[in-house]
């Protein structure tokens, strides 16, 4: 009869995943350049060893490290993992042990046969006891609770993958801002010396005659418009920089020295990989912590549920009593065995009321969960457009750039013979600055559009440990 009681029906709705609407194929897939491949695929799997950067890879092992934001991922899992062993110990009867001593005396005084003096009545009583209790789990309340804390858990272990996830792209978008920023300082350094020698010559025109007013006016115009965009741009790389100190648990400042020394912005491989829609779903940690989340309040409804009906509790105690420490387990003995059955007959309508919240709460977790799958969908459609759209883009501002070069060295030819006059050269000169920054920005869009294609696709995460 026992068995029967404790095996018990779990009332609440039985679990199942929700189906997500999952689209057969990418829209923005192009037609060249991408490859399907399995999320486990080393090609997802480790994305950033494609750049073929040692520093790189060196900052997101440090960041896996010593990451603080992990660090209380981290913690949150150990902390479900904990609450599921409470809620695991609902299961077991509670036993607990006492022992005391009482001595009691009263104002009635006698003659001591042995002392020969007047002395008080006088007891000590010594006793020990255990006792026991145990909530039969009748309607599956404790079970429900059980499911929920072990889907909590779940759900713990999805967002330390999903913070690793999130830490592995910050990581590579940091570190190509700081390559991108760098080639910018490179190409208004290179121009502003470039300027500053056709400043001096103007200035030498316009002494000799050969140059008006105007001319030298617009060269000085032009070399202080290029010195103003260095600080920026100094600025922006120093934020970067530290951005990446705090991502691998460092003070700002502490890797501008690993990190002056000047290199290109990482370039991925002529074909990258990519996940088909489903995978998609399977593979993102965050859609997991989701889903996990729905089956959790699924249990939660159990657990209000099974508060409508009636609970039995078993208890039971023995306590032993002795006139002396030492005899005390051979002394008088009480038994107790107890039976309790709790029956909610009224609560104002709180049990209910209460049900109904948790049936709204489940609702909305689903909701969350649909939004997440959706999010993620247009994630990766978003970052196979820009990374298509800032492929052919580039190619076009290198074919300008190139252009424009020798635009500016026809303009500074046919300025000297005097075939133009100084505005020509300013025009130009300011197309060809204008053209290199944006290319040394679509480099970099490139690259971090190809990140966000990755961290959208949930790349990274399995080949680490993420469970502490």
């Amino acid at each position: 009869m026992v068995a029967s009681l404790v095996t018990g029906c779990a009332v609440g709705p039985d679990y199942r995943v929700p189906e997500a609407p999952t689209p057969d194929a990418w829209s923005s897939l192009p037609e060249s350049g991408v490859r399907l491949e399995s999320p486990d695929a080393p090609a997802l799997a480790e994305w950033w060893a494609a750049f073929d950067d040692p520093l790189l890879t060196d900052l997101i092992e440090r960041a896996i490290a010593d990451n603080k934001t992990l660090e209380q991922a981290r913690a949150r899992v150990i902390e479900a993992r904990a609450r599921r062993g409470v809620a695991a110990g609902s299961f077991f009867p509670s036993i607990g042990a006492s022992a005391g001593a009482t001595r009691t005396q009263s104002d009635a005084r006698f003659i001591d046969p042995e002392e020969g003096v007047v002395a008080r009545d006088s007891d000590e009583i010594y006793s020990a006891g255990l006792d026991a209790s145990w909530e039969l789990d009748l309607f599956g309340g404790q079970r429900r609770a059980f499911e929920a804390a072990t889907a909590n858990l779940g759900a713990s272990e999805a967002d330390l993958r999903d913070a690793l996830v999130t830490l592995l792209g910050d990581v590579a978008l940091n570190y190509t801002s700081v390559r991108m920023t760098q080639a910018r300082l490179a190409f208004a350094e290179r121009n502003l010396a470039a300027q500053s020698e056709l400043l001096e010559i103007t200035r030498w025109r316009a002494e000799a005659g050969l140059a008006t007013v105007l001319d030298l006016e617009q060269a000085e115009a032009s070399y202080q418009q290029t010195r103003a965009q260095i600080p920026s741009l100094e600025s922006n790389l120093a934020q970067a920089m530290n951005r990446l100190a705090v991502l691998t648990g460092q003070v700002p400042g502490s890797l501008h020295e690993q990190l002056s020394a000047r290199r290109p912005v990482p370039v991925a491989p002529a074909e990258i990989v990519a996940a088909v829609p489903a995978d998609v779903v399977r593979q993102r940690p965050d859609i997991r912590a989701a889903e996990r989340r729905v089956a959790a309040q699924s249990a939660q409804v159990g657990v209000a549920t099974a508060a409508l009906y009636p609970s039995l509790s078993l208890s039971g105690s023995i306590n032993l009593q002795s006139l002396s420490m030492s005899d005390v387990l051979d002394g008088s003995q009480t038994d107790r065995v107890g039976l309790s059955l709790r029956i909610p007959l009224f609560a104002g309508g709180a049990l209910r009321q209460n049900l109904r919240a948790q049936y709204a709460v489940l609702d909305q977790a689903f909701a969350a969960y649909e939004q997440a799958v959706l999010a993620a969908f247009e994630e990766v459609e978003n970052a196979l457009l820009g990374w298509t759209n800032e492929r052919q883009r580039r190619e076009a501002l290198v074919l300008a750039v190139d252009a424009a070069r020798r635009a500016r060295e026809l303009a500074l030819m046919q300025y000297n013979s005097g075939l133009v006059d100084f505005q020509t050269v300013v025009t130009a000169d300011r197309q060809l600055i204008s053209l290199e920054d944006s290319l040394a920005v679509s480099e970099g869009e490139l690259t971090s559009n190809l990140i966000r294609l990755y961290k959208a696709l949930g790349g990274g995460w399995s080949v680490f440990t993420a469970n502490p």
